[in-house]
C-alpha cells in the first residue's frame, strides 16, 4: 500500500497519545477507477451482466426489474486491500431499482418493504455464465471498465469507534465550537481530505451525508433507537462496507445529487457469502 494519507494526517495533526488509537482504526480498501489502456480490468460499471443458466434477471416483486450497476471480479482485486472474509474468487453483481420503471418507487434502508429493490448476486468461480439482454423496459448504463489501487480508508468521525478513540467514552461528537482545541486541526484537515466520493470495495465507507453504518443499523433494529444509544452503536460496528459506487458521468450514473450507492453487510454474513443479506443505503 503506497497511499497512507490517514496515517500522515494523524501524525501531523493529532496529539501524540491519540495517534496510535486513531491509526488502529484504519483499514485498507480497494479504490476502483477508470481503467487505463491495456490495464487489467477488475470490475465493470454498467453494460450487461452474465448470469448462470436458470438465474433470472433480479426484480423487485410488484415493481419490475432492477438496473444492473456493476460487476466485480473478486480474484482480480488486490488482496492486501480486502478483509480476510472477502471472497477470494467468483464474481459479485450489483443491481438497483433506479426509478427507470417507476420513479416514485424508492429503495430506502429504513423501509424493509423496499429492500428487494437492491440485490447482490454472487456467482462462484467456474460457474458457467451466459450474456443476458437487459429487459426492454430498462436502458442499460454504458459499460465502463475499472482498474484498482489499494489505499487506506478511515472511519467517519461520528462512528462509535472513532468517537471513543478520539474523545473517550462519549455518546455524541461535540458541536464544532465545543470540539477540544487539540482536535480541531485534525477535524478540519480530515474534512478537507475526505471529499472524494468514488467507487470502492471494502474498507470504511466514504459517506456524503453522515455515516451509512448508522442508517443500516437503525433499520436493522427497527428504528427504535436514537443517535448515541448503545445498542445502535453496537449494531453500527457490526456492519462493514461491501462496495460503494459513486455517480459516474462516463457510465451515465447519477445517484441523487451526485451521490453514491453503499452496500453494507455484517462481517459474519460476508464470511458465509450470504450476500442476500447485504443492505443498500443511498446518499446524495
Amino acid at each position: 500500500m503506497t497511499d497512507k494519507r490517514y496515517s500522515r494526517l494523524a501524525a501531523e495533526h493529532l496529539p501524540g497519545d491519540l495517534v496510535q488509537r486513531w491509526t488502529a482504526l484504519l483499514r485498507p480498501c480497494v479504490r476502483l477507477r477508470h481503467a487505463e489502456a491495456a490495464e487489467r480490468t477488475v470490475a465493470v460499471l454498467g453494460g450487461a451482466p452474465e448470469l448462470p443458466a436458470g438465474v433470472g434477471w433480479p426484480e423487485w416483486p410488484g415493481y419490475g426489474p432492477l438496473s444492473f450497476v456493476a460487476s466485480v471480479r473478486c480474484a482480480a482485486l488486490p488482496r492486501d486491500g480486502l478483509a480476510e472474509e472477502f471472497p477470494k474468487d467468483g464474481t459479485l453483481l450489483f443491481f438497483h431499482f433506479d426509478g427507470q420503471v417507476d420513479e416514485d418507487a424508492i429503495v430506502s434502508a429504513d423501509d424493509p418493504e423496499t429492500w428487494a429493490g437492491a440485490q447482490v448476486l454472487y456467482i462462484p468461480e467456474s460457474t458457467p455464465v451466459f450474456p443476458v439482454e437487459t429487459p426492454p423496459v430498462l436502458e442499460a448504463f454504458p459499460r465502463v471498465e475499472l482498474g484498482a489501487d489499494t489505499e487506506q480508508s478511515a472511519p467517519d468521525l461520528w462512528l462509535p469507534q472513532a468517537r471513543q478513540a478520539l474523545l473517550g467514552d462519549t455518546r455524541h461528537w461535540p458541536r464544532p465550537r465545543d470540539t477540544p482545541a487539540g482536535l480541531k486541526p485534525f477535524v478540519r484537515a480530515f474534512g478537507h481530505l475526505r471529499t472524494r466520493i468514488d467507487h470502492q470495495v471494502g474498507g470504511h465507507a466514504v459517506p456524503v451525508q453522515g455515516p451509512v453504518e448508522y442508517e443500516i443499523a437503525n433499520a436493522a433494529l427497527g428504528g427504535m433507537h436514537v443517535w448515541g444509544d448503545q445498542p445502535l452503536d453496537q449494531e453500527a460496528e457490526r456492519w462493514v462496507l461491501l462496495a460503494q459506487f459513486g455517480s459516474d458521468s462516463d457510465a451515465k450514473m447519477t445517484w441523487g445529487d451526485e451521490g453514491a450507492l453503499y452496500w453494507l453487510i455484517r462481517s459474519e454474513d460476508l464470511a458465509a457469502h450470504r450476500f442476500d443479506l447485504a443492505r443498500l443505503a443511498v446518499q446524495g
